[in-house]
């Protein structure tokens, strides 16, 4: 939708980040810096330079150290959910709806962290093709092609009508970055407590309602101690030849 802009997001934080242990040993995975700055840092940059005002964080792991951090901020507006047990990723999503609105709002990891491409910012560039009427989720594929730094799995191709199909083998081209924009709606049928947010896509891709743009971008997909110190070595790099 042209001039679309969203002013809620979404942002899961609350796992215990084992795989990359020891760095989270502790601190909370939101918290490891790559080129001197933290992931979450990062992508709260990035939803306020898209023109999100409100931002939901869920807490679990060190809630107390990442609450911390983040109240320092002056902007956006942050309100924390509190997960007493963890609810994964649907189910933290749907105990904090009332803090989101009743509008499409956007939901990032995290632990993510992106580039935009040639198609400019990459937050706005989801926002100008949602299609309420069509769409339940719009979610960032990246193609296994362009993932040097880190590796990827093939959970799903990209069909010509721009809707997304699971590979459930994972031999897909495109690996799903859980970087999106979804309705509210879509969690009117489930209950609450944990679940996973994967059956809400395969929900959506059976009714037709599971789009994806390809992200044109870099991103990386930091799983353990190696993944990070490849990537913290060219964001080094980078901020000193800048």
């Amino acid at each position: 939708m042209k001039n679309f802009k969203l002013d809620h997001a979404f942002i899961l934080a609350a796992g215990k980040g084992t795989r990359l242990r020891p760095h989270t040993d502790f601190l909370p995975k939101p918290l490891v810096e790559v080129g001197g700055r933290s992931l979450i840092d990062r992508s709260l940059d990035r939803l306020i330079a898209a023109g999100v005002t409100n931002v939901t964080v869920n807490l679990h792991y060190m809630a107390d150290i990442l609450k911390a951090h983040l109240v320092k901020r002056t902007a956006p507006e942050i309100t924390f959910s509190y997960e007493p047990e963890l609810l994964d990723t649907g189910g933290g999503v749907k105990k904090a709806l009332s803090t989101l609105g009743d509008q499409p709002f956007y939901v990032i990891a995290g632990d993510a962290l992106w580039t935009d491409g040639l198609s400019g910012d990459s937050l706005l560039r989801l926002a100008t093709h949602w299609n309420d009427k069509t769409m339940d989720i719009l979610t960032y594929m990246q193609p296994l092609s362009s993932m040097i730094l880190t590796a990827g799995s093939g959970d799903y191709n990209l069909a010509g009508d721009g809707k997304a199909v699971r590979s459930f083998d994972k031999t897909g081209t495109h690996m799903w970055t859980n970087i999106r924009i979804n309705h509210p709606r879509i969690f009117e049928e489930m209950s609450e407590g944990a679940f996973s947010f994967l059956p809400l896509m395969d929900k959506a891709e059976k009714d037709g309602r599971l789009y994806a743009l390809e992200h044109d971008g870099a991103w990386h997909h930091i799983s353990t101690p190696a993944d990070l110190a490849r990537v913290n070595d060219m964001y080094t790099r980078e901020k000193k030849q800048a």
